[in-house]
Parts: structure tokens; C-alpha cells; sequence
């Protein structure tokens, strides 16, 4: 297994409360990082996960006003992990796709804006968490597919922006994850099997496998790496 070294630095997972954000947290803790996570609760013990490994914010992502409060809470940062989103059951109405887009895509934006000075700074990195939606069409999904499609355009620019800056900003595009939010699948016998059809390596991934590409992707291994993205899905897409 390779190992990573973030000690001294800190790092914001936004939505690490839970699922792949969790992992990604875990692993950032477990090399040394301090680690702050956001979620949408009103503490930490609101979880159904043992938190208190990280400093936790209360931002609802989906408030301009909160991700404001949330960057200057914050402070200094050398690493930021846009990784909360989410879906909404109704994506074909304007109300469903705009609240789908506010989160997943114009929120990381706007912290990427407002975290950008502090990490010119300190020679820091950016890790957007993408989805196989980065790339392919998820035909139930139209809003989550066009903020996911958006978030790796929005990555390639500013990489490009802000590479004079010494900033790096690269993207992690997860497949099937075990989750919550995959567990819907998982317990549906045909959708399942349907599923992992669909996989070559026949298995879900799990939060650990994504949390070591964001790692490498933001740390030293990777200094020559920027405006790109990695793809964890077990060879989904090459269906």
C-alpha cells in the first residue's frame, strides 16, 4: 500500500461526514492532516459515524451566505476537497435541477474562489469529486449529470488559471461506491446484479479506493498533475 505523508497540513473534505467524504477524510487523518469537514447537521454527534477525529462546520452548501461563513471559519487551508453533492428525485423540473446545480457545482466553484488566495499561499491543492456523470449520461439525472459534467470543466479552466498561481486543481470521478446513497442498488437484488454486469472487475468500490486517488492526486507524488481527472469505477466506463 502506499503511504502518504500530510503532516502540518490542513485539510477541508466539505459533505465528510458520511460515504466517500468520510473515507477521504479517514484517510487525510490517517497521514497526518488536520482535517476539517462540513455537513448540513447541527453538530457532529448528528451522525450516525464517529466524528470526532476532524473539526467539524455546520455549511449548507446550497446558502451562498453559509459557504462564506464556512471559508472564513475555516481560515488557511492547503488542501480543499470538494466533495459534498447531491441528487434530487425530480431532476426534469427547474426547481430540482437548480438546487441539484447549486450544491454540486456552484458551490465548489465559489470555494474554490474563496479558498484560492490561501492556497496560492501556501502552494496548495484542489480535489473535486466528480462522478462517471464527469463523462457519461445519466439519462434520470439530468441536473446531476450536467453539474458533474460541469465540475471537470470547471476544473480543466482553473487548473489552467491558476497554475502560474502554484495552485493544482484535478478531479477524482468515483463509479459505484459502496454507500448510502448506493445502498438503494446494492439491496435490489436485479438492479444489483444489473450492476455489477455492467462492472469488469465485478465489484463495487468502496470510499477507501477513491480517498487514495484524491490522496495522490493532492500530494507531492502528483506535482506535475494538474487539470486532470482519475476515474475509480472498476472499468465501468469502458462499457
Amino acid at each position: 500500500m502506499v503511504r502518504f505523508d500530510f503532516q502540518g497540513k490542513r485539510v477541508l473534505v466539505t459533505g465528510g461526514t458520511q460515504g466517500i467524504g468520510l473515507g477521504i477524510a479517514e484517510a487525510f487523518a490517517d497521514a497526518g492532516a488536520e482535517v476539517i469537514v462540513s455537513g448540513t447537521r447541527e453538530g457532529a454527534a448528528d451522525y450516525e459515524d464517529d466524528l470526532s477525529r476532524f473539526s467539524y462546520l455546520r455549511a449548507r452548501l446550497d446558502e451562498p451566505g453559509e459557504r462564506v461563513a464556512l471559508a472564513k471559519a475555516v481560515g488557511a487551508i492547503d488542501i480543499l476537497v470538494n466533495n459534498a453533492g447531491q441528487s434530487h428525485p425530480d431532476e426534469y423540473s427547474m426547481d430540482g435541477y437548480a438546487r441539484v446545480i447549486e450544491v454540486n457545482l456552484n458551490a465548489a466553484a465559489e470555494l474554490c474562489y474563496l479558498f484560492h488566495p490561501t492556497l496560492r499561499e501556501r502552494g496548495g491543492a484542489i480535489v473535486n469529486v466528480g462522478s462517471c456523470a464527469s463523462f457519461i449520461a445519466i439519462g434520470t439525472a439530468p441536473a446531476y449529470t450536467a453539474s458533474k459534467a460541469g465540475l471537470l470543466g470547471f476544473t480543466r479552466a482553473t487548473a489552467d488559471q491558476w497554475a502560474r498561481d502554484g495552485v493544482r486543481v484535478n478531479l477524482v470521478a468515483p463509479g459505484f461506491i459502496e454507500t448510502r446513497m448506493t445502498s438503494g442498488v446494492r439491496a435490489d437484488q436485479r438492479k444489483a446484479g444489473n450492476t455489477l454486469r455492467a462492472i469488469p472487475v465485478r465489484r463495487f468500490g468502496t470510499p477507501a479506493e477513491v480517498a487514495a486517488a484524491t490522496l495522490f492526486l493532492a500530494s507531492p507524488a502528483a506535482s506535475y498533475i494538474t487539470g486532470q481527472s482519475i476515474v475509480v469505477d472498476g472499468g465501468l466506463m469502458l462499457r
